[in-house]
C-alpha cells in the first residue's frame, strides 16, 4: 500500500526492514489460520495490499499449478521483488478499483484495512469477490492500547511506550480506525457472512518486534518531533537502547478473523 495519506509508505527505505519483521512475526499466525480454513490444492486466493512477497509465495506453493494467487497493491515495487513466477500481480485500489475477474476461495488482508479511510467500501469489494463458501480473512493490530512494553520497569520501556503511542496519534491524524480490528466480527456479520470467528496474538517479546519498532520510528521521526510528540534525543536514546538489547519491544495483539460467504 502507497498513497501520500499512508503514515508507513511503502515506497519509503524503511518499508523493506519492516516487511521483513512482520513476515518473521505474523507469517507462521496468518498461515495457521489458512491452513484452518482448508485452503489447498486448487484453490483461488487473493492477497490484498500485499507488501512483501512471503504470503504470497506461500499461498502458491499451498495451492499449486491447478490454483490462483493474485497479490494485488496500490504500489506493487515491493510485492514483485522475490515473489514466485505463478503468483500474478496488479496494481490496485482496492477502495476504488472494481474487484479482480472471478471469484475467490480466499481473499486476505493483513495490516491494510485500518489504514483506508474508505474501510468499508473496501471490505464490501473484499467479500463481493468471494465465492459462495469462500472465506474471508482480515488481520489487523488492535491498537487502541498503544503499550509495546508491558512489563515497563524500566525508564527505556516508558519511552518506547510513549514513542508508540505518538505513532498511533499520527496514526489516527490520517485517518486509522485504532479500534477497526477488534470490530471485526462484527463488521463480518453485519456482511452477511457466516461462521465468523476471530482470535489474538501477541508477541511480548520476540526480537523481530525491535526490529520492527526501529524500523518505525525512524520512519516516522520528523512527524513525531514536528509535532511534539516526541524528541529527537528519545528516538536516538530508544534505537540505541534496542541495538544495546537493553529492551525487547513487543506488539499489539494481532486479532485476525475470518468468516464465509453463503
Amino acid at each position: 500500500m502507497s498513497n501520500s495519506n499512508y503514515l508507513f509508505d511503502n515506497a519509503a527505505s524503511e518499508a523493506r526492514q519492516r516487511f521483513g519483521a512482520l513476515s518473521a512475526l505474523f507469517d507462521p499466525t496468518t498461515f495457521r489460520h489458512i491452513e484452518a480454513l482448508n485452503i489447498g490444492q486448487g484453490c483461488r486466493c487473493w492477497e490484498v495490499g500485499a507488501g512483501g512477497p512471503t504470503v504470497s509465495n506461500w499461498l502458491a506453493e499451498r495451492v499449486g499449478a491447478s490454483g490462483r494467487v493474485l497479490a494485488t497493491d496500490i504500489n506493487t515495487s515491493w510485492v514483485s521483488e522475490h515473489l514466485d513466477h505463478t503468483v500474478e500481480v496488479l496494481q490496485h485500489d482496492v477502495t476504488q478499483d472494481d474487484p479482480p475477474a472471478g471469484q475467490f476461495d480466499l481473499v486476505h488482508a493483513r495490516l491494510v484495512l485500518s489504514h483506508l479511510p474508505a474501510r468499508g467500501k473496501a471490505l464490501r469489494r473484499m467479500v463481493a469477490s468471494l465465492r459462495p463458501g469462500g472465506w474471508l480473512l482480515v488481520e489487523d493490530f488492535d491498537k487502541v492500547i498503544p503499550v509495546r512494553c508491558i512489563d515497563a520497569y524500566l525508564p527505556e520501556h516508558h519511552r518506547a511506550n510513549k514513542l508508540h503511542a505518538g505513532v498511533y496519534a499520527l496514526l489516527a491524524q490520517r485517518g486509522a480506525d485504532l479500534e477497526y480490528a477488534r470490530r471485526l466480527p462484527r463488521i463480518f456479520r453485519d456482511a452477511g457472512l457466516t461462521q465468523v470467528g476471530a482470535d489474538a496474538y501477541l508477541p511480548v517479546a520476540i526480537p523481530a518486534g525491535n526490529v520492527l519498532s526501529v524500523a518505525n520510528i525512524t520512519q516516522v521521526r520528523d512527524a513525531l518531533i514536528e509535532q511534539q510528540l516526541a524528541t529527537q534525543d528519545e528516538i536516538d536514546a530508544h534505537v540505541a537502547a534496542i541495538a544495546d538489547a537493553t529492551i525487547t519491544v513487543g506488539t499489539p495483539p494481532l486479532i485476525s478473523a475470518w468468516g464465509q460467504r453463503a
